[in-house]
């Protein structure tokens, strides 16, 4: 504080001594005392500090959520703030995706346009979700189209995906076992 202060004072002396020399050279500029100088040096650190305040009201007026109350392992990821940013619209694009998907199975649903996912990937009904995911991954490998440079390839590998994504989701999944009966 006292270093702020010398700071201060030694600032206060160079302005008092610029308008003393300025005010030798004409007579319109009047010389400052001291205390006006200490005036005028306090009203600046006072709009200084003001518009810093402002810069950053949003940081210090800042309400904490539940979330940051709580010591999450997502915090070292950042996961939160990824999704609930007031920069990106991550959050609204991860949860538009998730809509378009169940607009596009309604959508093929009433036209009765989808394909049989357990046949695709050539598992029973009665398959499990290890079992699923094995098939998918088997099929993925021979199919890719990186590997076998055909160009039907990507159009199954699109389908294998699809039908994966569904039988992988239990939601989607109980969704679409109504559907085939």
């Amino acid at each position: 504080m006292k270093k702020f202060l010398l700071v201060g004072f030694a600032y206060l002396m160079f302005i008092q001594g610029a308008y003393a020399q300025e005010s030798n050279a004409t007579d319109d500029v009047p010389d400052l005392t001291m205390t006006e100088l200490i005036i005028l040096f306090s009203v600046s650190i006072i709009v200084v500090t003001g518009i810093i305040l402002y810069i950053t009201r949003e940081i210090i007026f800042r309400k904490k959520l539940e979330y940051d109350k709580k010591n999450l392992d997502s915090k070292k990821d950042r996961d939160y703030e990824k999704y609930h940013s007031d920069w990106t619209d991550d959050y609204e694009d991860f949860t538009s995706k998730k809509k378009k998907f169940d607009d596009n199975f309604r959508k093929d649903l009433e036209e009765s346009n989808l394909p049989n996912f357990y046949e695709v990937l050539g598992v029973p009904k009665t398959a499990t979700q290890i079992e699923i995911k094995t098939k998918f991954r088997q099929l993925a490998k021979e199919l890719h189209p990186d590997k076998t440079k055909d160009k039907s390839s990507e159009d199954k590998m699109s389908e294998i995906n699809r039908a994966y994504e569904v039988l992988s989701d239990p939601d989607k999944k109980e969704q679409y076992d109504k559907y085939l009966s």
